[in-house]
């Protein structure tokens, strides 16, 4: 029985599906070697979680202890998973790339630029340690988020520092420090200034289009990791 099979059978609220690297496909352009950097260390396989259906806390903090990485898709609509009071009971539609993983795995620019805002969200539910990046591409301003960090990240990272592609700006957070999530990275960029380390990571279906058009599809950075 496979990692993926083990939590697939005994977590009927959310979908788990295994993924390979050299299985993907290319909907979306992949990025080029010397003009970026992954986001992570992605093992060559790691699972693809789906949470249409749901999703369970206790399950996913289990598999990440155990070693396991996975991620989870932009524009999907999530069941049972944002309750916290700031969401509203009505956002649900996710606008950021998660990458599941152990606490404290480093966490990389992913194209050059410089630290634009950072601070703690410490909010339960919300992203704990938060950075976002400026960039330029092709000419347009782009701001990446980086949350559910460690508060060690937003010592690292300072707002005004110039960072590279593949330089280190900070580490996942564990639940104490991040938002009371399991591990993860939540990356999300937008094309306004957020003017602070923070971004509707989820909006409502009344919101949906017009934030798929402010917050576009990660991998058109990160490329096809899913």
């Amino acid at each position: 029985m496979t990692m993926s099979d083990k939590h697939f059978r005994s977590s009927p609220s959310f979908r788990i599906r295994h993924w390979r690297f050299e299985e993907r496909s290319e909907p979306v352009p992949r990025r080029r070697e010397g003009e970026s950097h992954p986001v992570m260390d992605l093992p060559d396989e790691y699972e693809i979680f789906e949470f249409t259906s749901g999703y369970d806390p206790q399950k996913i903090t289990e598999f990440v202890e155990s070693g396991g990485w996975g991620v989870g898709g932009y524009n999907e609509k999530r069941g049972k998973m944002y309750l916290a009071p700031h969401f509203g009971n009505r956002r649900n539609i996710h606008m950021g790339i998660d990458v599941w993983a152990p606490a404290g795995e480093p966490v990389y620019a992913v194209l050059d630029g410089e630290v634009a805002y950072t601070a703690n969200n410490a909010q339960k539910g919300d992203y704990g340690g938060t950075i976002v990046l400026r960039h330029k591409v092709d000419g347009e301003k782009i701001f990446a988020l980086y949350g559910h960090l460690s508060l060690k990240s937003l010592e690292r990272s300072k707002a005004g520092d110039v960072v590279q592609a593949g330089d280190i700006i900070g580490w996942l957070g564990d639940e104490s420090e991040n938002g009371n999530w399991p591990p993860h990275l939540h990356y999300q960029l937008s094309r306004k200034d957020p003017g602070e380390a923070d971004m509707p990571g989820v909006v409502s279906e009344q919101e949906r289009d017009k934030a798929l058009k402010l917050y576009p599809d990660p991998r058109t950075i990160l490329g096809n990791i899913y």
